[in-house]
């Protein structure tokens, strides 16, 4: 956005920002915050604090560096009253999407940063790695909440913790038990129960599905090929007695209960009549069509780990191009009763990459992976401040008003007109 153009969307922004950073206190953390963002949403290729400042009439670098990195406001209230202004004005129905996105970094410093699979790079490089859960339709999305992924190495330094500012209640946490963590933070906000969507890093694990089941969450969420599963309910049969002394044998053996086959294997199974042709939207480049056939499964992961034998039902979803050789997605599904039409679970499957295209206007556009601080506080308040430019960036956006930071990145498909939302 230019400096014309940011003129002219004052107003609004002003109204916008109004009541997030009253919730900062005091009256110079409102102002470094309004000139932060102001300084997010012009054009420039660094969003860091020094050339931010650069760009902005009067602004102080000392003084933009100590709001973000040492300035006491909570940044929770300023995400939950966020979270209630996207809802209330932009998305009153949608889904809970579910990822991670990853920061590289040269120094060892910075809050977090480790030698790690790095998504931005695809390989293990140095870099920081976020947790996010953002609200998305078939049309928008717009992030929510964040977690800072915190490997062991950083957890169990006490000087790396002292000097970081890491809170002294912080434990370690998996990416998924962050998702979750993330999710009940929604929940607790008053968001409401709504369907999660998710790739296979968190897709692929039992414990985190059934997480989502306890909190009575349905999702839909990418699985993989090999995962093991029954085609049908596995009945165990009764233990045989024994001639042992002691206590009676209650759970079958491995070799009692049909034997499980994996993903890939059933849907090869299927008949030609269990796949049928879907258009989900409209591509650059025309429809975006495949075939597509669900099947109910009762998956083995429990089982396999000494676990119950096969809890639940869930719902496979399998994608097989037409001209591929072998089955190409796979989503598992536990949509708690609500039966939906191939078409729209289709598209409730697919609804997943707007939270992509969330991660690349975020970087490009707003400086996400700009920060250069090093403490904990500071990195939270950088993401909340960049969340708050995005979805005024998104109002404007809906609202019909020209922005050019939003323009250089339009929508890459329109969704076709009887999309239903995917909430």
């Amino acid at each position: 956005m230019d400096t014309k153009a940011l003129r002219a969307a004052e107003g609004r922004l002003r109204a916008f920002l109004q009541d997030l950073v009253k919730l900062m206190g005091r009256a110079e953390r409102q102002q470094w915050a309004g000139m932060y963002i102001r300084g997010l949403l012009l054009n420039g290729e660094r969003k860091s604090i020094e050339p931010l400042a650069a760009r902005l009439p009067g602004a102080d670098v000392q003084g933009l560096r100590q709001f973000v990195n040492q300035s006491p406001w909570a940044w929770e209230p300023i995400q939950e009253a966020l979270t209630h202004t996207v809802v209330d004005s932009l998305l009153p129905e949608a889904a809970y999407l579910v990822d991670e996105t990853s920061f590289p970094k040269q120094g060892t410093h910075s809050v977090g940063v480790a030698r790690q699979y790095c998504g931005a790079l695809g390989k293990i490089a140095n870099c920081q790695v976020a947790v996010s859960v953002h609200l998305g339709t078939d049309t928008t999305c717009v992030p929510l909440t964040w977690a800072l992924y915190l490997p062991k190495e950083w957890v169990h330094d006490p000087a790396r913790r002292a000097e970081a500012g890491i809170p002294p209640d912080t434990r370690y946490q998996p990416k998924g038990d962050l998702a979750l963590a993330c999710l009940d933070r929604l929940l607790a906000w008053g968001l409401g129960k709504r369907v999660v969507l998710a790739d296979s890093e968190y897709g692929n694990s039992w414990e985190f599905r059934e997480a989502l089941d306890r909190r009575e969450l349905p999702y839909c969420v990418r699985g993989e090929p090999s995962t093991k599963a029954w085609p049908t309910v596995p009945l165990p049969p009764v233990p045989r007695p024994s001639s042992r002394r002691g206590r009676p044998r209650t759970r079958p053996h491995r070799g009692e209960i049909p034997a499980s086959q994996s993903l890939e294997a059933l849907a090869r199974s299927l008949p030609a009549t269990a796949w049928r042709t879907v258009t989900w939207r409209a591509g650059s480049k025309g429809p975006l069509t495949s075939r597509f056939a669900r099947f109910p499964v009762w998956c083995a992961h429990q089982w396999a780990r000494g676990g119950p034998l096969a809890p639940r039902e869930e719902t496979c979803l399998v994608e097989w191009p037409i001209d591929a050789p072998a089955p190409t997605k796979y989503w598992l599904a536990d949509l708690r009763g609500e039966r939906l039409g191939l078409a729209r679970f289709v598209r409730l499957a697919k609804g997943r990459w707007r939270i992509e295209q969330d991660y690349r206007e975020l970087k490009d556009e707003l400086g996400l992976d700009h920060f250069e601080g090093r403490s904990y506080t500071g990195w939270y308040h950088h993401v909340t401040l960049v969340s708050m430019a995005y979805a005024f960036l998104t109002l404007e956006r809906l609202h019909g008003k020209k922005n050019p930071t939003v323009d250089v990145a339009p929508d890459p498909a329109t969704p076709p007109a009887d999309a239903a939302p995917l909430g």
